[in-house]
């Protein structure tokens, strides 16, 4: 489906947690017709100063309605906190491309840093195989969402840098510790959290001839293509790469295809 600009209503706006928040919008023109992976551009209202729109991963969809989970990190985001029932919200969405279904016959493996399992959950929906789900943040307050992965059929392990939830660690301890209990099958891993994590889930996963999906973390400014900020290095051969825009040939890409700098950004 072609991307729409849609004005959205606000049907829903509260915060769940440790200043996480979730805005669920009425959009019938988009909502419909989003993938797992794909998000949406939105324009903050009454912020003059913000010329650009703020990309957010889509959290669930049903019917007319898209959910997205932020937390207020800056300017747009602390004005986003403003919005109440009923307010108009510019959309422009579907975008970008996702996560494909997982392969049949492999053990799907979510692997999710801070609020990444957001952009997780309806391909955690989706997936007529149901896996095991990594989900890692700084303290207690920043993992979300578990009870809505395990009501689907999901396993969930859950770490913590300071312990105050699961083990104490990064995601990727966790992931690790699993793997050295033994695996029974291939797996398959869909990420989505910092670049640093993301270098780490996809290097393990070459490594042992897996496949992994990245969604890379970009700023972005146009979201459609145009202005060229999100470029991320792929592979196009043996010993060639070309540039491509995160917000239109990504954000996905397999982990054999990406380029890394030299120091990814966290």
């Amino acid at each position: 489906m072609a991307m729409k600009l849609e004005t959205a209503r606000v049907a829903e706006h509260c915060e769940i947690q440790g200043g996480y928040r979730l805005l669920v919008l009425q959009s019938p023109e988009i909502a419909p017709h989003v993938k797992p992976g794909q998000f949406v551009h939105l324009r903050i209202p009454d912020l003059d100063a913000a010329v650009l729109r703020r990309p957010f991963s889509v959290y669930k969809t049903e019917w007319d309605r898209l959910s997205i989970l932020y937390k207020a990190v800056g300017r747009g985001t602390e004005y986003m906190k403003r919005l109440i029932e009923d307010d108009a919200v510019s959309l422009i969405g579907p975008l970008g491309n996702g996560f494909p279904a997982p392969t049949e016959g492999r053990l799907p493996v979510l692997v999710a840093g801070g609020y990444g399992m957001a952009a997780l959950y309806m391909l955690a929906k989706q997936s007529e195989e149901k896996g095991i789900a990594f989900f890692g943040g700084k303290s207690a307050e920043d993992i979300l969402c578990i009870d809505e992965f395990r009501e689907l059929g999901w396993r969930v392990e859950i770490a913590t840098e300071d312990g105050t939830l699961g083990a104490k660690g990064l995601v990727t301890d966790a992931m690790d510790a699993w793997l050295r209990e033994g695996v029974d099958g291939e797996p398959e891993f869909f990420a989505c959290g910092p670049n640093g994590m993301l270098r780490a889930v996809g290097d393990l996963a070459m490594k042992k001839g897996w496949k992994a999906w990245l969604s890379m973390d970009r700023n972005m400014g146009c979201g459609v293509g145009a202005c060229l900020t999100c470029v991320q290095k792929v592979k196009t051969g043996d010993d060639t790469w070309e540039w491509m825009r995160v917000c239109k040939e990504g954000p996905v890409f397999e982990a054999r295809s990406v380029v890394w700098e030299e120091n990814p950004e966290t």
